[in-house]
């Protein structure tokens, strides 16, 4: 390739893969090294089906892509294969102009286009679901201040096994208010007073939390892009986050050990729709854990409020996270499988205009 070719193939904004008659891969662009989180070199002159793994007969598509010389579209293949974890995409493949035998292959991954097409819906189902819970949370307290009260006057003049019942409506009472408590702070959370800040100094902040208290036991790994410039944020809100999700991945370790990565980097081609237009969301952070990986059967659902993979979870934390995320105008996604589940939070980058705010004066 040469030219305005090189442009092109490099501009291309999904993964490509040119491949030769032998099914050699012979070329692919920087979105292919990005989705394998592979280089060009350690992916050229490879066999395809040594470094793919498709759920799909490509060897099939491959010869007929070549026989008839006619574009075939598959849709909905699970890819995987390189140093990612499998994802659902769409797959183009067609024949390549003057070089016989070689094809072209296209992927369009779905993750980004399902997760933003249900954005809009999940955020209004978890503002009725707010709505709901803290009615319910303002009417359920009174009534169980009455039973505590009333449990506590029975205990004076009891004893034995009657008095440990009577602890015991107590104790399940005051774990009934706290789990309320959670209800009401989630829906009167306030909104965020932004400004200029390098996540890094969260992160920091996040990691040094988790490592004296529910984290002590873990390996907590830092792989940041010291360029990265300011996100515009509010600053504790988004400290709320990663702290959420360090202890969702230190709950995941099995034995309480297991290694967490603290990840960073800039991809700019992540764009979000929004009412005013699309805005980017080049900044990336991912939190990955080492543990089992989310039940498959909640997995597409993890972000709707009330829903847990935990035994006696209230489903409130990452529905949380996803709210504070989606009103700083960014992105939340999980990626899980066993062994390697990775929750990767999208942020815009902070203006000059806004570098120069304070945390009032936020238009």
């Amino acid at each position: 390739m040469s030219g305005m070719a090189d442009s092109l193939w490099a501009s291309l904004p999904v993964p490509a893969f040119l491949l030769d008659p032998g099914d050699v891969i012979a070329e692919v662009n920087p979105a292919a090294e990005l989705f394998m989180n592979t280089s060009v070199r350690g992916m050229r002159g490879a066999p395809f089906f040594d470094v793919m793994a498709i759920d799909a007969p490509l060897e099939e598509s491959f010869q007929r892509v070549r026989d008839s010389q006619a574009s075939l579209f598959i849709n909905t293949v699970d890819v995987g294969g390189g140093n990612r974890t499998p994802m659902m995409c769409d797959m183009q493949i067609a024949p390549m102009t003057g070089m016989p035998g070689f094809v072209l292959m296209l992927l369009e991954p779905r993750q980004i286009a399902d997760r933003l097409g249900r954005a809009h819906s999940v955020k209004t189902a978890a503002k009725s679901a707010i709505g709901m819970a803290e009615m319910l949370a303002h009417e359920i307290k009174n009534p169980l201040a009455g039973i505590t009260g009333a449990a506590q006057l029975l205990s004076m003049n009891l004893s034995g096994e009657d008095l440990e019942m009577t602890d015991l409506i107590v104790a399940e009472s005051r774990r009934i208010v706290q789990l309320l408590d959670q209800v009401e702070q989630f829906g009167n959370l306030r909104p965020p007073k932004r400004r200029a800040v390098n996540v890094h100094d969260l992160l920091d902040r996040a990691r040094k939390s988790a490592q004296v208290g529910f984290a002590a036991k873990m390996r907590l790994i830092e792989e940041y892009d010291p360029s990265l410039p300011p996100t515009f944020v509010d600053g504790d809100q988004m400290l709320q986050v990663f702290l959420n999700l360090l202890k969702n991945a230190a709950e995941a370790a099995e034995n309480g050990g297991g290694t967490i990565r603290m990840r960073t980097f800039y991809e700019g081609g992540l764009r979000l729709r929004r009412k005013d237009g699309t805005a980017a969301l080049p900044l990336q952070v991912e939190i990955v854990d080492d543990g089992p990986g989310l039940p498959p059967e909640i997995a597409p659902e993890i972000f709707d409020p009330f829903v847990s993979g935990k035994e006696n979870g209230t489903g409130l934390g990452l529905a949380l996270v996803s709210k504070i995320v989606s009103d700083h105008e960014g992105w939340i996604s999980v990626d899980s499988v066993p062994g390697r589940t990775a929750f990767r939070i999208s942020l815009p980058v902070a203006t000059k205009k806004q570098i120069g705010l304070k945390p009032e004066e936020e238009e």
